[in-house]
């Protein structure tokens, strides 16, 4: 049952840099229309920047825009891009499935487009996607889960419960998909218990992906199902959700000699969750390495704008509704306390300075 995840995230950026730095020059001095979705998550300001720093050290000119989590925001946002005549667009969705109509709106003026970590649906005019192995990244969740419990050693029964992302992320139901794959089996064995019996995806979706919203459905199952026993574990597919399940345990009074704190996932490596991990509150995240994101999607760019063909290592997985769309796809990596230090500072991913 258990899987070993190697670290060829860390291969695949000295490949894409050397990718990037082999590619066209950007002579023709192109601009890159970049649509971000918002923000309020850490992580999507720093692949905005990573992003700029690689498109303009090819020498192209950047406009980038953030819609502050409004689907028509950025519809109108890319709208205004194409008027403007950019040479491509890289587009991370708000909600993948509301943006045919510009991405459309693009392939009618002979603009590529490149969907960022997430898909974006029904058109069949998506040239490219780039993104992370979205299953495995669940996959290491459940399989941290399962190993810090030590569950194929063991007869004991944990109580977990299950956070999913936002139901409008295409992302995020991919994330669940991996985590179930890992712990389904121990839940039909009785081993991993969910006291309040929610268990798909609908029920237990996140919106918005919000801290405050994790924090008030952890506060309602801790009161209406845990006054009587503790919970083992918490499956929460992203650093925000995990920090709203810390707060609320927290405040439940979880986090002394007493009562420990749960085991609880992550994703993301937000400094403030690599903080939290430090305190032994939040126990670990998955780490995608934006900036080895950010050259994937550069190099993918300047190839397209300068008549090469751009690279990709998936086929066959990432179907849109209209059809399968050629995607660069990275590795993710497992960090909890014992290997943050190698992977997130040694690195310079994260600054010491940021970290306790």
């Amino acid at each position: 049952m258990k899987k070993a995840f190697a670290i060829a995230g860390l291969v695949s950026v000295s490949l894409l840099t050397a990718a990037c730095s082999e590619s066209g020059s950007g002579a023709e001095n192109g601009t890159v229309g970049i649509s971000m979705p918002d923000k309020s998550l850490e992580r999507w300001e720093k692949d905005g920047n990573n992003m700029v720093t690689e498109l303009e050290g090819l020498g192209y000119d950047v406009d980038i825009q953030y819609a502050q989590g409004e689907t028509q925001t950025q519809s109108e946002q890319i709208e205004n891009m194409i008027t403007k005549k950019v040479d491509a667009l890289i587009i991370a969705p708000v909600d993948g499935s509301t943006l045919s109509d510009p991405v459309n709106l693009a392939a009618n003026q002979d603009i590529p487009v490149i969907a960022y970590d997430r898909l974006i649906m029904n058109t069949e005019n998506l040239d490219y996607y780039t993104t992370f192995d979205l299953v495995t990244v669940g996959e290491i969740q459940g399989q941290y889960i399962v190993d810090a419990l030590d569950l194929d050693n063991t007869d004991e029964s944990f109580n977990i419960e299950l956070f999913g992302g936002a139901p409008d992320d295409n992302n995020a139901r991919f994330f669940f998909e991996g985590a179930m794959n890992v712990m389904q089996p121990y839940m039909d064995e009785g081993q991993l218990v969910v006291q309040s019996g929610q268990v798909n995806f609908n029920a237990v979706a996140t919106e918005s992906w919000s801290a405050s919203n994790a924090q008030t459905r952890m506060d309602n199952l801790l009161t209406g199902h845990y006054s009587d026993e503790d919970i083992d574990a918490v499956l929460a597919q992203n650093d925000a959700i995990a920090q709203g399940v810390v707060s609320s345990l927290v405040s439940m009074g979880y986090g002394s000699d007493s009562r420990p704190m749960p085991i609880i996932t992550g994703q993301d490596a937000e400094v403030s969750s690599v903080n939290s991990i430090i305190d032994g509150n939040q126990t670990m995240t998955v780490f995608k390495d934006t900036t080895a994101l950010a050259k994937a999607a550069a190099s993918i760019v300047d190839a397209i704008l300068t008549g090469e063909e751009p690279e990709v290592n998936d086929t066959e997985s990432f179907d849109n509704n209209e059809k399968v769309i050629p995607t660069y796809l990275l590795d993710p990596i497992a960090v909890d306390v014992g290997n943050y230090q190698e992977i997130l500072i040694d690195s310079g991913y994260i600054d010491s300075s940021d970290v306790e």
